[in-house]
């Protein structure tokens, strides 16, 4: 039976993080933990679970789960964000995979929970990550936002059951989420030298209510559907909104 250790970068996560660590228990033979300074009870929850805990000035989110996985002293990793949990059969599933590790990474489907409402379509599900490989195999990379593993193998095994995402407690936790993600992403786009005009600022946000509500069948998840659609939308337009903004701000002051 080959030894998993569980990588999970957070900061300020006291809400989260003690439930995400009791679903790995018998899981995880180490837990490390890189924690970017919290200022909650975060690293004290953490230690009640036998985490290693690890104090890292965040370096960017593909850079601090690649400094998390150089922590961990197993050839086996499961990363996993601080918000996620496994299922009871995904549990089993994992159980069984370490008994007999045949492919190099393991990929999993993730259901989301928002604000209490589980969400099944809407192109937030299966939603598939790859969470489970061999340390030797995988590097993070990606840009301030967004982190994706990259795997040296083709070998990759799907499991069947989830990990459940509690990613937003209300739709408050989602707008705030929205706003703090478009300042990042339009600064993005403002330093490629990127504009704004009328299909990103209108037609793209439309197009996009229209797939995740209607195509992707967003409408079977009820008003959780309509809103989680509504806001992916409302993200999209601005996002461009305030590219505009910066354009129009660096032209008044460069005039």
């Amino acid at each position: 039976m080959i030894k998993l250790s569980a990588a999970i970068i957070v900061f300020n996560e006291e809400r989260n993080i003690g439930r995400c660590l009791e679903s790995l228990h018998g899981i995880a033979d180490e837990i490390i933990i890189v924690d970017s300074n919290s200022t909650d009870k975060t690293a004290e929850i953490c230690k009640l679970y036998n985490a290693q805990v690890y104090q890292q000035e965040f370096l960017g989110y593909a850079e601090q789960k690649n400094y998390a996985n150089s922590l961990c002293t197993n050839n086996h990793i499961i990363s996993l964000d601080a918000d996620e949990v496994l299922s009871e059969y995904l549990k089993q599933e994992i159980i069984a995979i370490k008994k007999n590790f045949t492919a190099d990474a393991y990929e999993l489907n993730r259901l989301t929970n928002y604000a209490g409402k589980w969400v099944h379509h809407c192109g937030w599900y299966p939603d598939r990550k790859i969470r489970i490989f061999k340390k030797e195999l995988a590097h993070w990379a990606g840009t301030r936002l967004h982190e994706t593993l990259e795997i040296n193998s083709s070998n990759i095994k799907r499991l069947n059951a989830d990990l459940l995402h509690y990613s937003f407690h209300s739709e408050d936790d989602h707008l705030l989420q929205i706003e703090k993600f478009t300042n990042i992403s339009s600064k993005e786009l403002f330093d490629k030298g990127k504009r704004a005009n009328f299909y990103y600022l209108y037609l793209k946000p439309t197009i996009r209510f229209i797939t995740d509500y209607i195509i992707k069948l967003g409408v079977l998840d009820g008003a959780t559907g309509y809103t989680v659609c509504k806001n992916s939308a409302y993200a999209a337009y601005l996002k461009y909104a305030k590219l505009k903004k910066l354009w129009s701000d660096y032209e008044n002051h460069s005039s």
